[in-house]
């Protein structure tokens, strides 16, 4: 079962258009860090591709929103589009590892990323930033973004910033812990028959 798994293509694709973004969004499990993303909001896209070339997945992202009000709703969306294509690509989740716990430093500060791919979607954050932006770009849409690709993702996503001092050193951690968790807990292990839980489903 676990051979079939390996040889399945694991990818998905989303647009979603609204009143206030416009996005497309293609996500590849198993890839190797092919990355092209063009939003409008360039610190998102500097940790996007963070995410994808440290988790070894293929993204292409473009997205247009109402950053003349300001960047939450392109965050938020770009979140679900993510969250939605990794549910999507992983299907009933067949021969997965599952769990994943990784730490990153960057330079002084220090991130945890902890994932259960449990259909049961739980966001915890804990994360004090020096700074409420870096360049234009709010901290607080770190916590949108995240808790809205694991509700979409259906996934149990735990974030700790354990220090830091500077505050893009510290989601730039977040951002390679979290691309580096999800492609170990999206592996699949050969020894893992069907589903990886005694329930049978996820």
């Amino acid at each position: 079962m676990a051979d079939n798994v390996q040889n399945a293509v694991r990818a998905a694709e989303v647009a979603r258009k609204t009143n206030e973004t416009d996005i497309k969004l293609a996500f590849g499990v198993d890839g190797t860090g092919k990355v092209s993303i063009d939003t409008d909001v360039p610190f998102l896209n500097h940790m996007l591709d963070l995410f994808a070339k440290h988790g070894q997945f293929d993204l292409t992202v473009e997205a247009r929103g109402d950053v003349d009000i300001d960047d939450h709703h392109t965050v938020e969306d770009i979140g679900i589009c993510l969250g939605q294509t990794i549910a999507t690509a992983l299907g009933d989740k067949r021969g997965i590892k599952r769990y994943a716990s990784v730490f990153v430093p960057m330079d002084e500060a220090l991130a945890q990323v902890v994932i259960d791919l449990s259909n049961r979607p739980h966001f915890e954050y804990r994360a004090e930033y020096p700074s409420q932006q870096v360049g234009s770009f709010s901290t607080e849409l770190v916590h949108e973004f995240l808790w809205k690709l694991a509700l979409e993702a259906r996934m149990t996503l735990h974030v700790i910033v354990h220090y830091g001092q500077n505050t893009h050193h510290m989601i730039e951690a977040v951002f390679k812990a979290l691309g580096r968790a999800l492609d170990e807990a999206t592996s699949i292990d050969p020894r893992v028959q069907g589903v990886p839980s005694t329930k049978g489903v996820l």
